[in-house]
């Protein structure tokens, strides 16, 4: 893996993170939980996120590659 497709990969885990994390918190409030209550619940989330699909998310240099 090159470093800008390391780089690339490190970005759509920042975003994925970052949604995950918004929406567990803000559902977390919607259930009545207190503030601590939802940041433990948003960690929760966190540890659970399947990072998966995004491992398998096609870069625009793994495209050129197949493409040759």
């Amino acid at each position: 893996m090159g470093e800008n497709s390391d780089r690339q990969l490190a970005e759509r885990v920042r975003v994925a993170c970052v949604r995950a994390a918004l929406e567990a918190y803000q559902d977390a409030g919607l259930i009545g939980l207190c503030a601590e209550g939802r940041w433990e619940y948003t960690i929760g989330v966190l540890r659970q996120l399947d990072l998966e699909p995004l491992l398998r998310e096609e870069t625009p240099e793994a495209s050129q590659l197949g493409g040759q």
